[in-house]
């Protein structure tokens, strides 16, 4: 019977370790100068914002080749408590860098930075950091979100492009006006509606906002959510779709292309200098010339004369000679977000509290 029950909870934790992450750790030769815990918010086969994370951490790995492990937890909720205890499971497994994949992780990591100085903590989005062990990073995902709303506004027939938004938040709302100012540029008589979930995945909940939309007229649906539903509901009403976070096409000849992340270009680039002790804070921001923002291939439903000016204004975000955020620029309530000759740098862009003119919630 000892035995039997021996057996039994040997079992209940070994499943309880698969259902709740899994663990990459298949070196242990001595070479190893990282492990990575990786706390991530969704399934890593969400088709969106988590897989794209994971792959990115499977693909750091592969650079470092036998230098770098990770363990992961996946559907961690933006829970304090529960990212505290997830991160320090993580600590007692030997991580000494723990990454946390979501804005609702930032509180835990904050405290733990301070109960743990030789811990490493980088967290995605927000702008808690400390001057030793924690760091925080993002990107100019308006750079992408601009070149998608180039894309919308040229199959429009409706001039009512949709958007299922998560939050109505700064990082969202950069998302949703570089969008429409890329629209814009195309088409002036687009309109963008939106409509905000109040959570940053849910497919349901994200599925039923993208019907809202398309009963509002819109033809062409956009989203700031982790799964691909929005896509799902749009191919369904045989409207067109552009993803998010991951290149993933779940939207058929209805998909023109993605705004993504390639995480794995900060992850190398913080790894390789923790590795070799010059690791310092510093709120790191990526961009489109250093890979980790990107835009899928473009579909061939795009007019080729878009696709060409697409691809011209992505070479000049690159080049560094084209910049989203350049006035005139309107809130929807008439006041000025940046004036005439005025260039908004990260600060003014991360100040941004609304949605400019063009875009209406409902």
């Amino acid at each position: 019977m000892k035995k039997f029950l021996a057996i039994l909870l040997a079992l209940v934790m070994v499943f309880s370790f698969v259902a709740c992450g899994g663990d990459e750790n298949t070196d242990e030769g001595s070479d190893v100068q990282v492990k990575v815990g990786y706390i991530f918010i969704g399934p890593i086969n969400d088709g969106g914002f988590t897989q794209a994370m994971y792959e990115g951490a499977v693909a750091s790995k592969e650079h470092f080749a036998g230098k770098m492990d990770f363990i992961y937890r996946e559907n961690v909720a933006e829970d304090t408590q529960e990212v505290k205890s997830t991160a320090l499971n993580m600590i007692d497994e030997g991580c000494n860098v723990i990454i946390a994949c979501s804005f609702g992780f930032g509180d835990a990591m904050n405290e733990l930075s301070g109960e743990y100085p030789d811990i490493t903590f980088l967290h995605f989005s927000g702008a808690m950091k400390n001057d030793t062990n924690f760091d925080n990073w993002f990107g100019s995902m308006e750079q992408a979100r601009y070149l998608t709303g180039m894309a919308a506004a040229s199959v429009t027939e409706s001039n009512i492009l949709g958007y299922v938004a998560a939050h109505p938040y700064t990082e969202v709302q950069i998302g949703i006006n570089a969008f429409t100012l890329g629209a814009q540029a195309v088409n002036p008589d687009v309109e963008v509606k939106v409509v905000y979930i109040n959570t940053w995945g849910d497919a349901e909940l994200e599925k039923t906002g993208a019907e809202q939309l398309l009963d509002a007229g819109a033809d062409v649906i956009c989203y700031h959510a982790d799964s691909t539903a929005a896509q799902l509901a749009a191919a369904e009403r045989d409207a067109w779709a552009i993803g998010w976070n991951y290149p993933k096409n779940d939207a058929g000849d209805k998909y023109l292309t993605a705004a993504y992340w390639n995480p794995e270009v900060y992850f190398n680039y913080a790894l390789q200098n923790i590795m070799d002790g010059t690791f310092v804070p510093e709120s790191y921001y990526g961009t489109m010339a250093d890979g980790l923002i990107a835009i899928d291939e473009v579909s061939e439903a795009v007019p080729v004369e878009v696709r060409n000016q697409i691809n011209d204004i992505k070479q000049q975000m690159i080049d560094g000679t084209f910049e989203v955020f350049t006035g005139p620029i309107y809130y929807k309530d008439g006041t000025v977000l940046c004036e005439e000759g005025q260039t908004l740098d990260r600060a003014g862009i991360w100040s941004i509290t609304n949605e400019i003119q063009g875009v209406s919630a409902i």
